[in-house]
């Protein structure tokens, strides 16, 4: 007989039933099951759909070129002068900071037309000799001087053959640079892809452009040895 105390599974179940019990007059439990955090005392717990809802709904993405420059302009109405002007000048070292990079030959920030092994090592091949194809610009820039300061009826004649001349002597010389560059390419890159004509015309639109500005920036020196 056990008549002083209770048995086990009567004080555990007294136990449960405890603490049931504490937990209805408190109303409601202090860990928020749904969002991990706490309710405040005496208030019921929000639930995770609730919360959500006082945030409002998200716009969507623009769909037109329209519609998103009406959505830029409707932000910068709603920012300050300060707020402009900084935001301008973040834009403008970022674009400064993508054309460095770019110039500077970086791969993830060049053109599609010059990204590529290929590419670049006609760049190379290209800057490290003298082209007579990057004479063209001055030699059509003297003309059009001469054609502007001589009256026409002197001058018409001798600037046609002039230019002719200029002409034909670009064509030969973008022909054996197409033909040099594809001859070099085939060898070092057996399994290119690249069409000839397309090479070698990317070559020469870049020998016929001054040093100076080509895009990228040369990264050899003219009478480098390249491989």
């Amino acid at each position: 007989m056990n008549l002083l105390g209770r048995k086990k599974d009567n004080a555990d179940s007294g136990d449960e039933s405890g603490n049931a019990d504490d937990v209805a007059v408190t109303g409601n439990s202090d860990v928020d099951a749904a969002g991990g955090t706490t309710a405040p005392k005496g208030r019921p717990t929000p639930k995770r759909s609730a919360a959500e809802r006082k945030r409002g709904p998200v716009a969507p993405a623009p769909m037109t070129t329209a519609e998103a420059r009406k959505r830029r302009k409707e932000l910068r109405s709603s920012q300050s002068k300060e707020e402009r002007k900084s935001e301008r000048q973040a834009r403008r070292a970022d674009m400064d900071a993508r054309r460095a990079k770019m110039m500077s030959g970086d791969e993830a920030y060049l053109l599609p037309r010059d990204k590529g092994p290929v590419k670049r090592y006609v760049r190379d091949l290209v800057d490290s000799r003298r082209n007579v194809l990057g004479l063209f610009m001055p030699s059509a820039l003297v003309l059009v001087f001469f054609m502007m300061a001589l009256p026409p009826v002197q001058t018409q004649g001798l600037l046609s053959v002039a230019m002719l001349g200029l002409m034909v002597i670009m064509a030969i010389d973008g022909v054996l640079l197409s033909r040099r560059i594809n001859k070099r390419v085939d060898a070092k890159f057996p399994d290119n892809t690249e069409s000839g004509w397309k090479l070698g015309f990317y070559a020469s639109s870049r020998a016929s452009q001054l040093r100076r500005m080509r895009v990228p920036k040369p990264q050899v020196n003219r009478g480098a040895k390249v491989d």
